[in-house]
């Protein structure tokens, strides 16, 4: 291939992807008329591109077409499937499986030939191991997730994983074994690795870094990995790749050197034999999408290296991210793709065209600059991908990047190569484990002094970006020096700078988080901070609370509706992980922690705003548990804010006779069920905003047909957590009467009226 053509492949590679992605109309009606019309001109130049970008963008139109039909929601279908991956979790089992064949159970429902790969809960589950056929009978929705402001993107990284739809294996009919596993030298080389006598971290660490078996590790690895900045070296990176295939072309060069030894030097075979030695690792690392993008790089920096008509330094970049995502157009979405091609963009930056060190102090100069000017820029890509920042990272990998790549991937692949001598693999491999202690208590030390640091979310674009400039100023020839200094003390001012989420006295933020088919109300003045119910807690023991927050949140209370699951089932892991000055919760409601009761005419007022609960009464021993729910109201200026938790109409009835003023916001009672929300209330309110907190595709319909056409009667703008996700507003003096979702429609707002969704009641 022409070298000039790199750049127009790569570049018409993204234009795929944002294609395929955005699926403008007429797009495959355009890509064909350019296919066409590029045929005409017989030219490469002009094939090639338009070849790439329509078979990107078909192959991302094609795995949006395959996802699972929303007409086959919560429908039994009776599948055969490959086990991919498992993982076990006590009573709980998850599967990654690719699926072989799909059919309904039931008849004249949509097909589901389409379904390649699912992921599957299973409880009291059969023992699954990879590799094995099923035949199993499961419940599927498609591919969705929590849609919160600032958290992890479980939707997107379902899409990354080409994950087409999630769900959950029925115990009836049971499961059934169809063929046992098939021959695969990276599963033989893993139970290998179990029947070692090996540390049980040094199991762990050498799985991941040999094999890409990043599954193995526990949740304090990975917690450790993030916090000391070190987590890039625990995947199948072009590091090990690169390795495995500089020890073969050395080795191969030099037997060459032995049988030919005037002309070694021009032998081409050592080059293909390191190839394929990459080629093959990366086969048995499971050739995943890290382990993929290792060996394309790979490959592209042997051509370049080999030096016969090979593409120079910024052509070879340009050409690996053009295959890259003409291989795997999804890599788009990881950001692992950018962290790996931008470092070794600012690589080719700062080192091409300057000669090659001298000596050890010359290599060493190097990897030091090298590290310091890296630091930077990939703190910024952690930043942007994860909204997290590892103060200790610099300093750390100045002892762990050498430390990986000179001594801990050596020694674990060469205990792999002296494995048929199992005196010395097991000394490769107890050196190994030594290395990992002493890097494992490094990385602690690290941390213990310079903690995992996690900028608020107005915070991250400007810091990240301030890193990028830094990086530049350092890494570009030419700038002066004083320049540098001064610009980057001023851009180390950067994390000072005020928030800009913060309320002014007399204002209220409310956001109604998306957790499911649960409740939970974060109410924040400019300086309090409350919480209105927990959120449910799933039988897998997962509280939709986790994925909001890290640890250490501070919250002045948490008042907890009732004790009902889906509203009280995040508790626990508030008073575990989080400080709590205080829980409220109805009288004779056990949520498992000390609270102070909600009465109704209990007040208190902050920042300008007042808090006032309507309900429950001093006696509350003949009311069921939903009745019992504290009712609060919120007044901030002109607006008012109602909760109701899951009272019922009865109760509604009652709370009339204390408040018929319209309010601003209401917060339907009991997730929209048809035993709240009723007529009196709805009209007596006129709520010009009511929000449903619901799950997406709830077995219960929420929220009833009937109480949505009653709020829309009113003249509501209708909201639901399940279609819209998180749903913020801001209420008092001095704001706009704007809501913001999570989770919008194209091209414009949710809600009922005007810019507001016409919301129905569930398919």
């Amino acid at each position: 291939m022409p070298f000039g053509l790199a750049i127009p492949l790569a570049l018409a590679a993204l234009g795929g992807v944002l294609l395929g992605h955005h699926a403008p109309p007429g797009l495959v009606e355009a890509l064909g008329l350019a296919l066409l019309l590029a045929g005409t001109r017989r030219r490469l130049a002009v094939l090639l591109p338009v070849v790439a970008m329509t078979g990107v963008a078909i192959a991302l139109l094609l795995a949006r077409g395959a996802e699972l039909p929303a007409g086959l929601t919560r429908e039994d279908l009776a599948v055969e499937a490959r086990v991919l991956s498992v993982a076990r979790e006590a009573r709980l089992t998850r599967l990654v499986v690719a699926v072989e064949a799909c059919r309904p159970v039931a008849d004249g429902r949509l097909p589901c030939d389409d379904l390649r790969r699912l992921r599957l809960s299973a409880f009291a589950a059969p023992a699954f191991r990879p590799g094995e056929r099923w035949a199993f009978t499961v419940r599927l929705r498609p591919p969705t997730g929590f849609a919160n402001p600032h958290a992890f993107d479980y939707r997107g990284w379902l899409w990354r994983e080409g994950i087409q739809a999630t769900g959950y294996v029925r115990g009836e009919p049971v499961p059934r074994r169809l063929e046992a596993a098939g021959p695969s030298l990276r599963r033989r080389a893993l139970a290998h690795l179990d029947a070692r006598a090996l540390d049980p971290r040094a199991s762990r660490w050498l799985a991941a870094l040999s094999l890409g078996a990043g599954e193995r590790l526990q949740q304090a690895d990975w917690e450790l990995l993030n916090a000391s900045g070190t987590t890039h070296l625990m995947v199948i990176s072009g590091l090990h790749v690169g390795l495995v295939a500089a020890f073969v072309l050395l080795m191969a060069r030099g037997v060459a050197r032995l049988a030919t030894p005037g002309r070694w030097r021009l032998a081409v075979w050592p080059w293909w034999l390191a190839g394929g030695a990459a080629v093959g690792y990366a086969w048995v690392a499971g050739l995943e999408p890290p382990a993929l993008r290792a060996m394309v790089m790979a490959l592209v920096g042997l051509w370049v290296a080999s030096g016969r008509h090979a593409p120079g330094a910024w052509q070879a970049w340009w050409l690996a991210l053009g295959l890259v995502l003409l291989l795997d157009p999804r890599s788009a979405w990881r950001p692992g793709l950018w962290l790996s091609f931008a470092a070794v963009a600012l690589l080719i930056l700062i080192w091409q065209g300057r000669p090659r060190p001298r000596g050890v102090r010359g290599w060493l100069g190097v990897l030091i600059r090298t590290q310091l000017l890296l630091a930077p820029l990939m703190a910024a890509a952690v930043l942007l991908a994860f909204a997290r920042l590892a103060p200790a990272a610099p300093l750390v990998n100045l002892v762990a990047v050498p430390l990986v790549s000179s001594l801990l991937v050596p020694l674990g692949l060469l205990g792999w190569l002296l494995a048929w001598l199992p005196p010395l693999s097991h000394l490769c491999w107890w050196l190994f484990g030594h290395l990992v202690e002493g890097l494992v208590w490094l990385l602690e030390l690290a941390v213990a002094w310079l903690p995992l640091w996690l900028p608020g979310p107005s915070l991250v674009t400007p810091l990240a970006l301030a890193l990028v400039v830094v990086t530049l100023l350092w890494a570009l020839p030419g700038l002066a020096r004083s320049l540098r200094l001064v610009a980057s003390l001023l851009l180390a001012l950067v994390p000072l700078t005020p928030s800009s989420e913060s309320s002014l006295p007399g204002q209220l933020r409310v956001r109604v988080h998306d957790v499911g088919q649960g409740q939970l109300v974060e109410l924040r003045t400019a300086g309090y901070r409350a919480l209105y119910d927990a959120g449910p807690r799933f039988a897998s023991g997962f509280a939709p609370l986790a994925s909001l927050w890290p640890p250490g949140q501070r919250f002045d209370a948490v008042i907890v509706s009732h004790d009902d699951l889906d509203h009280a089932g995040g508790v626990p892991l508030l008073a575990a992980e989080h400080q709590v000055a205080r829980f409220i919760a109805p009288p004779g409601e056990r949520v498992g922690v000390p609270v102070a009761p909600c009465r109704a005419g209990d007040a208190w007022e902050r920042d300008g705003v007042r808090f006032r609960f309507l309900w429950p009464p001093p006696e509350t021993g003949e009311l069921s548990s939903n009745d019992r729910s504290c009712v609060l109201e919120v007044t901030a200026g002109d607006h008012r804010l109602l909760i109701t938790g899951d009272v019922g109409r009865a109760v509604e009835r009652t709370l009339l006779l204390e408040t018929r003023t319209p309010v601003t916001v209401l917060v339907a009672g009991h997730h929209g069920s048809r035993t709240s929300s009723g007529p009196q209330l709805v009209q007596s309110l006129s709520p010009r905003h009511a929000i449903f907190s619901a799950g997406r595709d709830n077995p219960f319909d929420h929220p009833d047909d009937a109480v949505v056409r009653r709020f829309r009667r009113t003249g509501s703008c209708l909201w639901s957590t399940a279609h819209d996700g998180a749903v913020t507003l801001w209420l008092g003096e001095a704001v706009f009467d704007d809501v913001v979702s999570e989770r919008p429609v194209a091209g414009r707002r949710s809600g009922v009226g005007g810019d507001c969704l016409a919301l129905e009641s569930p398919e």
